[in-house]
Parts: C-alpha cells; sequence; structure tokens
C-alpha cells in the first residue's frame, strides 16, 4: 500500500518520489516510529510520578480539604503561639488527604495539561533544528557526490525540487511527530484546551517549519566554504535562536515594547503562551495582548494576533523561495537582484517601523516613541545594508562584461542608469544609495510629523540636526559601498575576503579604538561624526561643525567614485582589447 502510494507521489512530484524512497524504509521507519512511542512513554510516565498515593499531604493542591486546614494554619501563624504552631504541622504530617477528598478530575487535567504543553514544545526543537540539520546535511552530501548538478539540470522546475527537498528529505521527522499527535490532541481535548487554539498552534508550527527550512536550504546552497560544517552551523544557529528566544519569553521582563518584536515573532514561543497562558508557569498575563503594530491592536483577539504571525512567516518564506529559484540554478548568482533588494529594505522598514510605535505607551510623547527605539532601528539598518553591499556589489568579470556591452546600446546616457538601477552586473552604488533612500523616508516622516503630534515640545528637537545626522550616516554608507566595489574590481585573489574584511575593519574598529583611547562623545563628538555611528554625537556638536564633516565626507565619496567610474571604464576598455586580440 505504501509503495502504491509512494507511486502516485512520484507522479506528482518526482523529487519527493526519490526522497521517500530512499528513506521510508521498513527499518527507519520501525525506528522512527519506536522512537515516537518511547518519547511519549517517558512523558506519560514522568507526569505519573506526582500521582496522588494513600501518602498525599492533606494541604496538597488537588485535596479539597485543604482549604480548611490553610485557615486554621494561618489562624494559628497569626497567634504566633508556638505550641499549636507545632500541633498542627505535627498533625498535617501524620494525616494524610483521603482518597475520595482528592480532586481526580483536576489533577488530570492539569497533567494533560502538562503532557501537551510538553509536547508542544518538543516539536518545535524537533522539527525546527533537525529538520534543518538533515536539509543542510543533504544539500551537503548532494554538492559532494556530484548529483546536485544532475538535479539542476532536470527538467524539473526549481519549486517542484525544492518542495520535494522540503517535504522529503525530513519524512522521517514527520513520522515521528505524526505518531505522537493523537496523544498531544487527546492531552489537549482531556486539558479543556479549545480546539481552535489547537489548530492555531499546529498552523503557527507548519508557517515555522517552512520559513526555517527554506532558509536552511537558502544557507545549504551559498555556505559551500564551510564543506561539511554547515549543517552543524546552520542548526546550531537554529538552536540558539530558540533557545535564547524561549529564555527571553519565559523571563519576567520581556515586553514587546519596541522593534525587537519583529525578530521575535520568528520564534514560535510567545504565540504559544499567548495560546496556552499556562505554559512554563511564567505569566500571568501574555505581552502580546499589548502588542501593536502602527498603533493596530494585533493582541486583542486570537485571529489578528494568529494572521498577522502566518502573514509575516509567510511574506518572509516566499522572499526566501524567490532568493533559492535563483541560486538553485545558477550558483553563480546573487542572492537577490537589485529591484527584490528595493521590495525587501521597504518591507523591513514597515515590520520595524510598526512596532516601533505602539500608542498604549500613553506616558510617552511622539518622538519618544522613536527615540526610544533609535538604537534598535540602527543596528538593523546598519546590518541589512552591510549585507545588501556584500550581496549586491558584482565582482570584476561582472563589471568587465557590463562595461564592454555599454557602448553597444542605443541611448547610451539613459541606459546607463537603468543599468545602475537593474542591472545585476553594473555597480552595486546607485542601488545601494537607493536602498538608503528608502531607509531614510520614514526617518524624514518622523522629522515632519514631529511639529503635528508634539507640538508641545517640538521647539526642543532640533531638526536641523537630525538631518545633518541621517546625511552623514548615508554618506558614511555610501563610502563604504565604494570601496568595497574598488576591492573587487581588483585582480588579486579572494576579493571578496578582502572586500569584507576592510569593511569590517572601517566600520567597527575606529569606534573600539576610539572608546580604548578613552575619547569620548561628550568632549571630542567632532572625532565621532566621522565614525560609523555619527548619530551618537550630533546632541554634543553644534550644526555647522556636522555640516562641515557632512562636506568632508561628500568630497572623499566624490574621490572614490572618480576612481571607481575611472577603474570601471578601464576594466571594460581592457576586456574589449582582448576580445577583439582574441579574434
Amino acid at each position: 500500500m505504501m509503495l502504491n502510494l509512494i507511486d502516485k507521489i512520484g507522479d506528482w512530484n518526482p523529487q519527493l518520489f526519490r526522497e521517500l524512497k530512499g528513506r521510508l524504509k521498513f527499518f527507519n521507519v520501525a525506528i522512527a516510529v519506536a522512537t515516537s512511542l518511547l518519547l511519549q512513554l517517558v512523558v506519560f510516565l514522568y507526569q505519573l510520578r506526582e500521582f496522588p498515593d494513600n501518602k498525599y499531604s492533606l494541604v496538597g493542591t488537588y485535596c479539597r480539604l485543604r482549604k480548611v486546614y490553610e485557615t486554621q494554619q494561618n489562624q494559628v501563624f497569626q497567634q504566633f503561639i508556638q505550641p499549636p504552631i507545632t500541633d498542627i504541622n505535627d498533625f498535617l504530617s501524620k494525616n494524610f488527604c483521603p482518597q475520595d477528598q482528592i480532586d481526580w478530575q483536576l489533577w488530570w487535567r492539569d497533567h494533560f495539561e502538562y503532557i501537551f504543553l510538553t509536547f508542544s514544545v518538543i516539536f518545535v526543537f524537533t522539527l525546527l533544528v533537525a529538520g534543518t540539520y538533515l536539509l543542510i546535511n543533504d544539500l551537503a552530501k548532494e554538492e559532494s557526490r556530484g548529483t546536485l548538478n544532475f538535479i539542476r539540470l532536470s527538467p524539473q522546475s526549481e519549486t517542484s525540487i525544492l518542495t520535494g527537498k522540503l517535504l522529503g528529505v525530513p519524512s522521517l521527522i514527520y513520522l515521528v511527530i505524526l505518531v505522537a499527535v493523537p496523544l498531544h490532541l487527546f492531552a489537549g481535548s482531556s486539558a479543556e484546551i479549545a480546539f481552535s487554539y489547537i489548530l492555531s498552534y499546529y498552523a503557527i508550527l507548519v508557517a515555522s517549519c517552512i520559513l526555517f527550512y527554506s532558509a536552511a536550504l537558502l544557507f545549504g546552497l551559498v555556505s559551500r566554504l564551510f564543506s561539511g560544517f554547515q549543517p552543524w552551523l546552520g542548526s546550531g544557529a537554529v538552536l540558539f535562536f530558540l533557545f535564547t528566544t524561549m529564555l527571553i519569553a519565559s523571563s519576567s521582563n520581556n515586553s514587546l515594547n519596541n522593534s525587537t518584536a519583529w525578530l521575535r515573532l520568528f520564534a514560535p514561543w510567545d504565540t504559544i503562551n499567548y495560546l496556552f497562558s499556562n505554559w512554563l508557569n511564567v505569566y500571568n498575563d501574555s505581552p502580546l495582548n499589548n502588542l501593536e503594530f502602527f498603533y493596530l491592536p494585533l493582541g486583542k483577539n486570537i485571529v489578528s494576533l494568529v494572521g498577522f504571525y502566518l502573514l509575516n512567516l509567510g511574506l518572509c518564506s516566499y522572499g526566501i523561495l524567490q532568493a533559492l529559484k535563483r541560486c538553485f540554478r545558477n550558483p553563480q548568482a546573487s542572492i537577490i537582484s537589485k529591484r527584490q533588494s528595493y521590495l525587501l529594505v521597504g518591507f523591513c522598514q514597515v515590520m520595524m517601523w510598526g512596532f516601533s510605535l505602539q500608542s498604549w505607551r500613553n506616558n510617552l510623547r511622539f518622538n519618544e516613541y522613536v527615540a526610544q527605539n533609535l538604537i534598535f532601528l540602527a543596528i538593523y539598518n546598519l546590518g541589512l545594508i552591510l549585507s545588501l553591499i556584500a550581496v549586491l556589489s558584482p565582482h570584476r568579470q561582472d563589471v568587465q562584461d557590463w562595461a564592454r556591452y555599454r557602448h553597444q546600446e542605443v541611448s547610451s546616457r539613459k541606459n546607463v542608469w537603468q543599468d545602475l538601477i537593474w542591472s545585476e552586473k553594473s555597480p552595486a552604488i546607485l542601488a545601494i544609495a537607493i536602498n538608503l533612500t528608502i531607509v531614510a523616508i520614514p526617518w524624514l516622516v518622523w522629522i515632519s510629523l514631529t511639529s503635528v503630534f508634539d507640538t508641545e515640545h517640538s521647539e526642543n528637537f532640533d531638526r536641523l540636526k537630525v538631518l545633518l545626522a541621517i546625511a552623514l550616516s548615508i554618506s558614511i554608507i555610501m563610502i563604504y559601498a565604494t570601496i568595497a566595489q574598488l576591492i573587487l574590481l581588483l585582480k588579486t585573489p579572494k576579493r571578496s575576503f578582502w572586500a569584507i574584511g576592510t569593511i569590517g575593519v572601517v566600520t567597527f574598529v575606529p569606534p573600539i579604538i576610539l572608546e580604548f583611547l578613552g575619547i569620548s562623545l561628550w568632549k571630542h563628538p567632532t572625532i565621532w561624526l566621522f565614525s560609523t555611528f555619527p548619530w551618537s554625537a550630533i546632541q554634543y556638536s553644534g550644526a555647522t561643525t556636522i555640516f562641515m564633516a557632512f562636506l568632508a565626507q561628500l568630497s572623499v565619496l566624490a574621490l572614490l567614485n572618480f576612481q571607481l567610474t575611472r577603474q570601471v571604464r578601464l576594466a571594460g576598455e581592457s576586456a574589449t582589447k582582448a576580445l577583439l586580440a582574441g579574434r
């Protein structure tokens, strides 16, 4: 029967047929089923360790006489009379709750809830960590055996192949989970958990698997340099992320009133706690109840919260799948195109700013909403733009090809600008500038709206300084992008390594050196204006000083771009001469 099912699957998706046929062997299936059953038995027996016996305490949680004896005990304690205290303690230690006074229904309800929550956590770690490891390891094995290139050349579509990988490679993990689902559902039903909440949990789990598995496949395709260490690195990163976010979610100070809420939503812990309030017995109330997105109260009902969660994971998974399609057929292609980078940066700004503005913090003024999130927004955007510089900047051969064929266009000047914006082989300087403009737009809107929403304190808000700080940040990032592109045009080997190393040094080493030398912001703000974080020194600097620093950076940027234009022209000329000489 199973073979017939697999044959039917083969007609629908040959790649899935290939994966299932190699994994669903009798021995493998037996081990997976036995492991799942053994895990269920261990979890169930672990909960039975607290089964009330004939020596169950009179003040135990499930003894119906508990309130009577606790009342007497409290009355004696309030009188501070030593002999009665000793007498009642002796009585409680020598007498036990009668079996007919134990609330068995409540005991089973609570412990079935513990079983349900235990499996809810186990499902997350097993599916996301083990599944990530299997997918990355499978790609690494395919690459080492050389079979991955045959798969690329197959007539199947990228979607069909990737779907087959996502469904087939972790199939034994799916089997382990599916065998445990009946007990999980029974425990949830016995714990009187609403079936809609259980279905919401499963929907979140499936969406998380799609996101993490897609990211795992993408990581496996673009991280060939790590060789056999790839699976451990990828699954270790997922384990670290899940464990860290679980610790944050279980802490007492775990508010979601800033832009970090978006990162937290990639892990399912906060939503699990929202659905099942007794998870880890940490909160009386989930922080998601107050969650807002551009002042929209997402946490007021389960439909809006779970719907937004699934929408967020769905959009991110779709973006990763688009990157997978680009990299699968052509391993040398960049992860995303310039067009996709504009959409990515715009999406990130919407999500980060959406969680930065939450109206329930009504004790803060409008500009303070953003001020509290300034450091998070700056770090997010810095990491995002630096990553785009690494991804979008083409190498020497691509720039040579673009420069060589550029003069063949009819409308040369017009097509040059179009190529700089859209073409993947053209230098990425203009594309980075467009992405920086997208990042700057929300800040400009914030500056303009401050006078509208905070009229009482708007006179204390120096808009000119903030505008200059934004201009300084844009110019310094543009300088980094130009330096990276110049390094990638060199003829030296390992240009990517040198470009990443150089940008890393100029980005993070100067602030570290300034701190080490004791050059503080408030004493020497001018020096900090030329670092990666110029906005940290604007409050200690005058507008004239900031403007002069901006002019200095513009001069450096102009010289670097002049050199870049010259290098691109020389590269194109040399490529053209080499082509003519070859003829």
